[in-house]
């Protein structure tokens, strides 16, 4: 993996490079960074840069037997450890490398929804365990086979718990020559005797430019289509892609045609949508709620004075300013925000698809039609 396969990020690129270039490479960083923003491909990158054997000014050379076997992740001084489902065959990280390497080999943008698909976990719980800690120590004491530095790379060390403690020397005294990297996409559920012991790399979500840009490149989506999953995807690449695979998806106007119904009272129209949704399966369900919660809060910019804030593309700008000048108000809007983000949290939690749209349809009915706040009717506004 070099530098420029990765999408965006062009400043902690730099900021990485230097770190090598300066001879200033800290041995243990954490790169803090939300999902579908290239985290790991940039660890990755890193790596194979710090151990290229001709590096060039601002990236590896990729032609080098250090960079080809990184390039296909079978360095012998490239370790990994990652949450896994643990069982009678499966004991650490390693046992389910093959696994772990055909993900990332197909697509370096990925999630653990993505990660539990592969191996067939279903509702099975994560995590690092201790035996996995003791394997890290073990691998990191023997000296490196070929190249001047080990490095191991950890994703989502926020599965750790408290046998992550056990890493606690390593981390702060490495044997010489040993670059940890962790992946993390919560600073908060990260054990604090790690933090403390880390240098904390920032990398930004990609930006919807950035976004868009990779959607009309890879895809046949027309730029309309780009803008639009771009701004529902707010950054990530991995549902942005999801969003791409659907083509027939319109979010934008199933989501505005929805608030109309609302608006009109058109019970047999709402509960025709409800029969609707709850077929689309829990991530499209997730998804469109989330592009209501972002659309309705483009809305609010609009009813605040703020247009030039808005980031969405001209065709469903026009519509959300209609909607916002005839329809809704700014306490509206919130409260429809609310009672999304609500339906988002238990839809993630399997709750019945057909109650919950059924009862949030007629919460839009009562906020938009009746202008009623859902916390009872002694709240009325104008």
């Amino acid at each position: 993996m070099q530098f420029k396969e990765i999408i965006g990020q062009e400043r902690v690129k730099q900021q990485l490079v230097q770190t090598v270039k300066e001879n200033r490479i800290s041995h243990a960083q954490l790169f803090l960074s939300p999902a579908g923003s290239g985290a790991v491909a940039l660890a990755i990158a890193y790596a194979q840069y710090v151990n290229c054997l001709n590096k060039g000014e601002n990236d590896s050379c990729g032609e080098c037997s250090s960079c080809r076997k990184y390039e296909r992740l079978i360095h012998p001084d490239l370790h990994f450890s990652y949450p896994f489902f643990a069982s009678a065959s499966v004991k650490t990280a390693v046992d389910v490398l093959e696994e772990w390497r055909g993900m990332l080999l197909q697509d370096p943008y990925f999630d653990m929804d993505i990660w539990r698909s592969k191996l067939d976990a279903a509702n099975k719980q994560a995590n690092i365990n201790i035996a996995e800690c003791h394997d890290i120590i073990k691998k990191l004491s023997y000296k490196a086979f070929e190249a001047e530095t080990k490095v191991l790379i950890m994703w989502l060390p926020e599965y750790l718990d408290k046998a992550g403690n056990a890493l606690l020397k390593l981390i702060e005294e490495p044997p010489a020559n040993t670059l940890f990297i962790l992946i993390a996409q919560s600073q908060d559920q990260i054990l604090t005797t790690i933090l403390s012991r880390t240098q904390i790399v920032k990398i930004p979500k990609l930006s919807s430019e950035e976004v868009t840009g990779y959607l009309l490149k890879a895809s046949g989506l027309t730029e309309h289509q780009a803008i639009d999953y771009s701004f529902l995807a707010d950054g990530n690449l991995i549902e942005a892609k999801a969003l791409a695979a659907d083509t027939q998806s319109d979010s934008s106007g199933t989501f505005t045609a929805w608030l109309r119904m609302g608006f009109g009272n058109k019970l047999p129209d709402l509960i025709d949508f409800t029969d609707d949704a709850a077929k689309w399966g829990r991530e499209n369900q997730k998804n469109f709620l989330k592009y209501g919660v972002n659309y309705l809060r483009e809305c609010c910019l609009i009813l605040s004075g703020a247009e030039e804030l808005v980031k969405l593309p001209p065709l469903t700008f026009e519509t959300a300013k209609k909607l916002s000048m005839h329809v809704l108000t700014l306490p509206m809007a919130e409260a429809i925000i609310g009672e999304l983000e609500k339906a988002h949290y238990h839809i993630e939690r399997n709750a019945n698809p057909k109650i919950l749209f059924l009862d949030v349809s007629l919460q839009l009915v009562k906020i938009i039609k009746f202008k009623t706040l859902p916390a009872g009717t002694q709240y009325i506004y104008n």
